[in-house]
Formats: C-alpha cells, structure tokens, sequence
C-alpha cells in the first residue's frame, strides 16, 4: 500500500496519571502514516479519492483535546480506532504520540508509544440447529455488523447439512461471512462467543446441539495456535458444510499452510468421499 505521512503533529491536550496532568495540559506530538492507495487520486488529480491529510491532522487535535485519558496507551489506541472508523480509505496506520514533557524528574527528550493497526479480513462460520435457525444465523450476521469495528462484506446461502460428530440431534443449518475487522483475533473470539451466549447457547456437549455456533476459519493469512484459538480452523479442510459456503463467498482464498484455495480444498474433500 502506499503511504501518506502526517510527521509531528503539535499539539496541547490533558492527557496523564498525575491530576495536574489533566487540569493544566502539556505539549503532545503525533506522528501517524497512512496506508492507502494513492493510484486514483493520482491518475486524476482529485482529492476525494485520496485521504485529506489536513482534515486528518484537524481531526487528531479535536479528538485528543475532547478527550482525555491517564495512559499514552489508552490514548494511542482509541485514536487509532477513531481514524480507522473515521476514514474508509485508511487500510493501516502506524500511530506514535509522544509526550515532551513528562513528568518523571530526570532529563530526558521525549516518551512515546507507537502502535500498528489496521482492517483484518476473518472468515466466520456460521452454524444453529435448534429453534428457528435461520432467525439465530440472521442475528449474528446483523450483531456484527451493528459493531463498530466490524463490517460484515459477504454472506453465503445458507446450507442444511447433517450433523458432524454427535449425529443423533437435528440438521444444522450453516453458511459463512467475510468480515473486516480492528479486533485482533482474541478480541474477536470474545465477541463471537458474546452474540452465542445472547442466542442462549449451551456448551454442555462437544459437537452437541446448538442454538448458534460462530468459528473463525481464517484470518487474514494468520497462523495462530493457543489452548483458546487455531487459525485457520483445524477441521475446515475436512467440512463440506464449511467449505461449500466458503466457496460461495471466496473460492480463491488460500489456506495459509496448505497453499491450497478454498475450491480445491472442496473439490478433494469431494473426490475423497467418491
């Protein structure tokens, strides 16, 4: 992506631990690059297809003199948010402030912290198969994209399949959605299991009924292996259920260890079942 720099940013905003911090203000400097695309913008000269740096720079006085916060962290990050939300054209950004004139009584030129974010693209799985649940898929897919930090892009059909596992219980009825994201994918997870627990969903039995099942498939080209979490998904590869919806949505996605896409992974599972 290109970038479009915004290099030490002055300003006088009442952000700090101290008190006195917060009445008085002090000297804040902000630096921020903005990934985007500038080919449009270039090829035509127009601005509105580029990212208007003086109406960024405005917009990071206003929203750190408005608010006010005890940390440079807590500060960092809901900024960042803020020009993702705020600018659509804005992919990532790198986001330093530093802080001149901290208060720790030894010399020093400046404090700073610095943060990367950006838009993540997630693949979800979705999956119910008690009460009406179509309605419970629909609320899913219309809880994350009421979020703020999420954007629901495409969803699939919706497919009835029968049940993997534990298969005496009810068919399912499954599809998947592409989503972008700012959550990380600890964030994310917490927020799928959030929109389950307001569908009544009960863990009671490993592949049991559910009211709504929500599994991130993939993240970006993320490979991620914790006792809470595996991106991409260790099964998806072996789910029609997964795959035929996926396929619908994005059959050129890569599985980032395999190498393969989407429809070749369907297609093999499909001649392995032959």
């Amino acid at each position: 992506m290109d970038k479009i720099t915004i290099d030490k940013l002055e300003i006088f905003a009442n952000h700090g631990v101290y008190p006195e911090e917060n009445v008085l203000g002090q000297k804040f400097i902000i630096s921020v690059v903005l990934y985007t695309s500038t080919r449009k913008a270039g090829v035509t000269d127009e601005l509105s297809f580029s990212v208007n740096y003086g109406e960024v720079s405005h917009f990071i006085r206003k929203y750190m003199t408005e608010h006010t916060w005890k940390l440079l962290e807590c500060a960092a990050e809901h900024l960042a948010q803020a020009i993702l939300l705020e600018y659509p054209l804005v992919k990532k950004l790198d986001l330093e402030i530093q802080k001149p004139w901290a208060p720790i009584a030894l010399p020093l030129n400046t404090v700073s912290v610095k943060i990367t974010r950006g838009w993540h693209t997630a693949y979800i799985a979705l999956g119910s198969n008690i009460g009406d649940k179509k309605a419970y898929l629909d609320m899913a897919v219309k809880h994350l994209n009421e979020r703020k930090d999420c954007q629901v892009k495409k969803v699939s059909d919706y497919l009835v399949t029968e049940p993997y596992g534990v298969t005496d219980q009810d068919d399912f009825l499954n599809g998947a959605l592409e989503l972008q994201t700012i959550l990380d994918p600890e964030e994310l997870l917490q927020a799928l299991h959030q929109i389950e627990q307001e569908a009544n969903r009960v863990r009671t039995i490993h592949w049991g009924p559910r009211t709504l099942d929500l599994d991130i498939l993939m993240y970006d080209d993320l490979v991620l292996d914790t006792p809470e979490l595996h991106i991409p998904h260790i099964e998806m590869h072996l789910r029609d259920f997964v795959l035929i919806p996926m396929d619908q949505i994005a059959p050129w996605k890569r599985h980032p260890l395999t190498g393969k896409t989407v429809e070749e992974m369907l297609q093999n599972l499909k001649s392995n079942d032959q």
